[in-house]
């Protein structure tokens, strides 16, 4: 699938994943390939990129917002930074 992590000023993060851990509102949950089509609140966290089984990259991001549409998962931030 694919993730793209968007701010205000910029593109954070683009390509194929394996999944993502997002820090929901009400709690984390994941997304994994061939998801249901969903949008979310998302709170202040921690967002796990999973690149495949075995790696992964880490940001701590502000609030926003997530989309996910015919296998691609759009964050929409107000900030990002790489842990």
């Amino acid at each position: 699938m694919t993730l793209e992590i968007l701010t205000p000023e910029k593109k954070i993060y683009s390509g194929t994943v394996y999944g993502v851990q997002l820090p929901g509102i009400d709690g984390l949950f994941e997304v994994l390939n061939k998801h249901a089509p969903l949008v979310s609140a998302l709170s202040k966290g921690n967002l796990k990129i999973l690149k495949d089984k075995t790696s992964f990259e880490t940001y701590t991001i502000q609030s926003g917002f997530v989309e996910v549409l015919d296998n691609k998962v759009t964050v929409l931030v107000e900030g990002a930074v790489l842990v």
